[in-house]
């Protein structure tokens, strides 16, 4: 059973509820955010019925974040080794349900594992797409944050049907993660983008289902781009972004992931 409740001395960046018995436990790591303002009336465009844009500083906000997946258990506690670890890209934006529960709503998901691009479809009726994908880092002496992280993405399936799943769709991303965030320093704007504690996905009919996902709060560090070439959020249906974006960079979570639920 998947508990929601709020702990006591829960502040800006944790989440609110708890998930007791996941359906599945990950590690996100080697993360990049890259964050965009938008019009919200561009942001509701793209929505479902159920789903309102929420906004910061007068803007709907829309992200890119590439990282690396760790899928430790599945369901009953069992490991799932033909998907537990690969490359990931997502085209998310930040949205509040009828309820007034705020979430993440995605617009795409590409991952380099087919099994588990099949499985989220199947589970989560989430967008996923299957793509080749590589991270790639540079490392002087092997520390664990400097140098430079480069994600590259190339969507093989399913597609072509129309622009919202195109099947060429490419992606690169080279990011130079910086100095780590004290959470004392993390503004209003950055909790808004970062601390998101709930998924959002479709249904044929009615209110859009949800599910939990628990972890501690991000562990933030500056980044620079250095490079971008990205086609996935104008495949998705948005307008090109303008702009520089606003960049985060996470060393990882652990993750808990709560089964689908209304």
């Amino acid at each position: 059973m998947t508990v929601e409740s709020v702990p006591a001395g829960a502040g800006p960046g944790e989440c609110p509820f708890t998930v007791e018995r996941p359906v599945m436990r990950q590690r996100w790591e080697r993360l990049t955010f890259l964050h965009w303002a938008y019009e919200p009336a561009a942001v509701q465009a793209l929505l479902p019925a159920g789903l309102e844009a929420e906004t910061c500083a007068g803007a709907a906000w829309v992200s890119l974040v590439p990282f690396f997946m760790r899928v430790t258990t599945g369901r009953r506690g069992l490991g799932v080794p033909w998907a537990s670890y690969f490359p990931e890209t997502n085209v998310r934006t930040y949205v509040r349900d009828e309820q007034g529960r705020p979430g993440i709503w995605f617009f795409s998901l590409d991952a380099a594992r087919f099994g588990a691009v099949a499985t989220a479809r199947t589970t989560y009726r989430l967008p996923y797409f299957w793509s080749a994908m590589r991270l790639d880092e540079d490392r002087p002496d092997g520390d664990a944050v400097a140098g430079t992280t480069t994600y590259t993405c190339r969507r093989r399936w399913p597609g072509p049907g129309g622009a919202a799943s195109r099947a060429d769709a490419t992606s690169r991303v080279v990011v130079r993660p910086g100095e780590p965030i004290a959470p004392a320093r993390l503004d209003d704007r950055d909790h808004f983008l970062t601390a998101r504690f709930r998924l959002f996905s479709p249904v044929r009919s009615g209110a859009p289902r949800t599910a939990r996902a628990w972890h501690l709060p991000w562990p933030l560090h500056s980044a620079e781009l250095l490079d971008l070439d990205d086609a996935l959020l104008t495949a998705a249906g948005l307008p090109a972004p303008a702009g520089e974006p606003l960049v985060h960079y996470s060393p990882g979570v652990d993750v808990r992931i709560g089964r689908p639920e209304a």
